[in-house]
């Protein structure tokens, strides 16, 4: 293994005690776009130490936007003097992180152009900007491209009808973000509807934007002529939150997550629970635990909300290597999910994966032969080993197993958890993990 960054560490003892949550990886970001859509300041608190803040951040200041951290968690970005960003900007900041694109309808509103940058973020499979061309286009953009460059053009966007051919949160986000400003009104059918989305339409009402939701999967965006300054508490980050409930339940630990909401994670929950992991609400957050001594083996299937999340199978399949029978995990979000499995068999466990899912289970991505369901059965005893972070959330799932494997072990590209777990290696000491070395 190469001399890299690295967290090693030894398992086989219970994770107790408690974390706080702060806003959510998938939210944070896509307000700080939301921001750049007006001159006047927007404020947004609970704001996590994580790497795909300090990208935008970088990002923002590059095009002249002011961003002050005034209160440890809390940014004030004003926009006023934003310039458009080059193509340096872009390819020296904006390559670890798909977040930028969604910078497109701004930068028309401001400048009439908007450069394309190459787009970053986990190794999970392709993840096209076809959905955000088209949705451009149907609101009035034109777009160009060479094989390094694409531009948006438009002198201004008008509201469509606009249908996405499956409910991408990244393309919901563009329409929204591109529409709030537009001439008229846009009908956005087959959007997504995830609590993320929630939280960025409750910043842009704050700012004056008027979206209604129907419970068709249709968002109405009725286009106003300005929008003005706000304050807003990011909602709490339900894919950590789900994240360390399945490290209390490997490890037969017990964890408050301060912040958890319960109605962002009923259908988690619901999984959780047949499993065998019990969980307390209360108005400071949600404390998981092991309920049952013995866990038992579950079939889920990922999708959009209000399904089971993809963000949260991984960390979710290290805990099916310790119920006792066979449990059957659907992937149909992300084609190339389940790469991380195979260092989990050399920890000891044993996943088979299948290139049709068992029941045939229409995805996004269609019959081509991806890997998309994975069967697991246990119990079987995980022994340390040496592995390699492949993606963030498979990362953790790491993070997981060697908690609760017999022996040491070694993570690297450890880094690659800084994207979306803010003081990781803080909150696994405060939990009492048995942390031997961590390497920057």
């Amino acid at each position: 293994m190469a001399n890299d960054d690295l967290i090693r560490l030894r398992g086989g003892k219970p994770l107790i005690g408690e974390i706080h949550l702060r806003g959510a990886k998938n939210t944070v970001p896509k307000n700080m776009v939301a921001a750049l859509l007006t001159d006047e300041p927007v404020i947004i608190r609970d704001v996590p130490k994580i790497e795909d803040v300090d990208i935008m951040t970088r990002l923002f200041q590059r095009m002249g936007v002011e961003v002050e951290e005034v209160r440890p968690g809390t940014l004030q970005i004003i926009a006023k003097k934003m310039k458009l960003p080059t193509r340096s900007d872009l390819v020296d900041i904006t390559g670890r992180s798909r977040i930028p694109i969604l910078t497109a309808g701004p930068l028309l509103y401001r400048f009439g152009k908007a450069l394309v940058p190459k787009l970053g973020g986990c190794n999970i499979g392709p993840r096209p900007v076809d959905f955000h061309v088209k949705a451009l286009r149907e609101l009035g953009a034109s777009y160009d491209e060479n094989e390094e460059n694409g531009v948006f053009k438009a002198k201004g966007l008008r509201g469509a009808k606009i249908i996405l051919e499956y409910p991408s949160v990244g393309a919901t986000e563009q329409v929204i973000l591109s529409s709030v400003l537009a001439d008229g009104q846009t009908e956005l059918h087959n959007a997504a509807v995830e609590p993320e989305i929630m939280d960025l339409i409750a910043l842009l009402q704050k700012m004056g934007a008027i979206i209604s939701v129907d419970t068709d999967r249709t968002i109405y965006v009725e286009g106003v002529k300005k929008l003005g300054g706000a304050t807003h508490s990011a909602m709490p980050d339900r894919i950590e939150a789900a994240s360390w409930a399945c490290a209390a339940l490997g490890t037969n630990g017990r964890i408050l997550v301060r912040g958890a909401r319960q109605l962002d994670m009923m259908t988690f929950l619901n999984k959780f629970h047949q499993i065998g992991g019990g969980f307390e609400v209360n108005r400071d957050g949600i404390t998981f635990y092991r309920e049952q001594e013995t866990l038992s083996p579950i079939t889920v299937e990922t999708d959009v909300h209000p399904g089971f999340m993809t963000d949260w199978q991984q960390p979710m399949v290290v805990v099916l290597t310790q119920a006792e029978g066979r449990s059957v995990v659907h992937e149909t979000v992300y084609e190339s999910r389940f790469g991380y499995t195979s260092e989990l068999n050399r920890m000891g466990a044993k996943i088979k994966l299948f290139e049709e899912s068992p029941e045939m289970i229409k995805s996004k991505f269609g019959k081509r032969n991806y890997r998309q369901s994975a069967q697991i059965d246990g119990p079987t005893k995980l022994h340390g080993s040496e592995m390699t972070v492949p993606d963030l959330r498979a990362g953790f799932s790491y993070i997981v197993a060697a908690l609760i494997a017999d022996g040491e072990s070694t993570i690297h590209g450890f880094s690659v958890l800084q994207r979306g777990y803010e003081h990781l290696v803080a909150k696994l000491q405060s939990l009492e993990a048995n942390i031997l070395e961590v390497k920057a």
